[in-house]
């Protein structure tokens, strides 16, 4: 998990709570200090692990930070506004030891505000569908995601590509024949709110997707003609005005209540 400036300590309360209740407790809870945090923030942190750096660097290097001082056979990603089930570690921990051809695991979330619950964020599930899904989108819910890290570390780790650093990452691993699996179930509780969908439509997220692109087709994943219309219609969908781009949303990623 990373923290920074502008995280609210009672996001940051509801995730480590989740991670507490587990049914099979991690190991270990590890916080990269994304440059300097508030007081509160602080003292939530003060019985786990953290990893302070001296200034904001953004979410791709410091999970590239925490990554490398970790120690445990596989990793458990969650962000820091949102929330664990009871049992994700466990079903997660056990899927992997069942299946030592995955690499990641990932599942559905239920998205959450606080209005309540709402739909189920879904993505495609086995490695070959995963593999095609690629090619337009991030195939994976980087919140819900569990991973060997001696793979992860193998493909590279994260690079700094605002907002799209699980994208990239997905899309190395795959390149590099590793397999990827999404459950059905959803394990984890996804915050979304309007400032997600303002941040979608930031004007430094064009550089990175310009970046991305150009990634894949060094990945071998697209065509650099299917690069150039994936720009376009990635760039069109965050141009929507709000209201239309949250509809767009539900089409793409709903399965419903």
């Amino acid at each position: 998990m990373s923290v920074y400036a502008k995280t609210q300590p009672g996001d940051l309360a509801f995730a480590l709570e989740s991670l507490q209740a587990q049914t099979r407790p991690p190991e270990r809870i590890l916080v990269v200090l994304d440059g300097p945090i508030s007081p509160d923030v602080r003292e939530l942190l003060s019985k786990v692990d953290t990893l302070p750096l001296p200034k904001n660097v953004g979410l791709g290097k410091a999970l590239a930070a925490g990554l490398h001082a970790v120690d445990t056979e596989f990793v458990a990603r969650l962000d820091s506004d949102d929330a664990a089930f009871p049992h994700r570690i466990e079903t997660q921990l056990r899927f992997l030891n069942e299946h030592p051809d995955i690499s990641a695991v990932g599942s559905s979330m239920r998205e959450f505000n606080d209005s309540g619950h709402g739909n189920v964020r879904a993505l495609p599930e086995t490695p070959s569908a995963i593999a095609k899904y690629v090619r337009l989108n991030s195939p994976m819910n980087h919140p819900s995601v569990m991973f060997r890290t001696a793979d992860v570390l193998a493909a590279g780790g994260y690079r700094d590509l605002h907002g799209m650093e699980d994208y990239d990452l997905w899309a190395r691993m795959i390149s590099q024949g590793k397999k990827l699996y999404n459950l059905p179930e959803p394990l984890t509780y996804f915050r979304v709110d309007q400032e997600q969908f303002r941040r979608r439509s930031a004007k430094n997220v064009r550089k990175a997707e310009r970046a991305l692109q150009s990634a894949l087709v060094r990945y071998g994943l697209v065509s650099p003609m299917r690069a150039r219309l994936n720009f376009v219609l990635r760039n069109l969908y965050r141009a929507l005005p709000l209201q239309l781009m949250q509809r767009a949303y539900s089409v793409l990623f709903h399965r419903g209540k």
